[in-house]
Order: C-alpha cells, then sequence, then structure tokens
C-alpha cells in the first residue's frame, strides 16, 4: 500500500483527488491533511510515499510555505516523493514558480489543476 498525503485548500476538491486515486489503484492509500501545519506530522506519522500540495497566491498554501513543508519532510522523510499542484491558469506566475521548482529539483514532480483526474492520478502512481 502506498500513502498518499493530500493537503489542499480546497476540501471538497481534496475528496475529489483522493477518490481519483484509489479509484485508480487500490493499492493507493490517499490520506487528506486537515490543514498545512498538521501536513509534515501527518506525513510522518503516515510514513507517506507522496505529498500532494496544492500552491495557492494565500499565506498557508503559497509557495514559500509549501517550500517550508518540503524542506523539513526532506529532513523526516527523504524517500517521501513530493508534488505540487497548482492552477495555471488563474495563477500564471505562480504556476512559473511552481515549474521553476521542480526545474531546480526542489520537488520531484508539478501537476496543472487543469489535468484530468486519470493524468493526475497516473503520475502519481509513477513516481
Amino acid at each position: 500500500m502506498r500513502r498518499i498525503v493530500i493537503d489542499m485548500q480546497n476540501a471538497l476538491f481534496a475528496d475529489a483527488v483522493a477518490e481519483a486515486l484509489h479509484s485508480f489503484d487500490f493499492d493507493l492509500e490517499p490520506i487528506i491533511s486537515e490543514s498545512p501545519d498538521k501536513t509534515l506530522s501527518l506525513c510522518d506519522a503516515v510514513l507517506a510515499n507522496v505529498l500532494i500540495m496544492e500552491v495557492t497566491a494565500y499565506t498557508s498554501w503559497d509557495l514559500d510555505a509549501r517550500l517550508k513543508i518540503r524542506n523539513a519532510l526532506r529532513m523526516s522523510n527523504p524517500d517521501c516523493k513530493i508534488v505540487l499542484l497548482v492552477d495555471e491558469n488563474t495563477e500564471k506566475k505562480l504556476a512559473n514558480g511552481v515549474r521553476q521548482a521542480k526545474k531546480d529539483g526542489l520537488v520531484d514532480n508539478f501537476i496543472y489543476g487543469s489535468v484530468s483526474s486519470s493524468y493526475l492520478s497516473a503520475v502519481i502512481d509513477a513516481l
């Protein structure tokens, strides 16, 4: 069983991502974080294999906050894959920053919010 922690601002979107992952492969066990300040401890508690974090313009979900979680997680669980999800249509500048984080090797992958649920699931499965 591969444990996928999901940290997203919108709970409905997080539920949809969790359902898509579970429907794609029953070996993927999605676990939704209640809030960004609980994400790191949740990842440590469940020994997460993948962490998916939505990046928005809001403080707790902005790129700097996400990279702080990433830095702490790398120290406690260096094998956990980190994926950032961003809405490239409404947050173009932010999407560029997320893409640059991937180029810089700070995250394992990024996904645009406009992709299909099956594509998102396939990317996570391939990590």
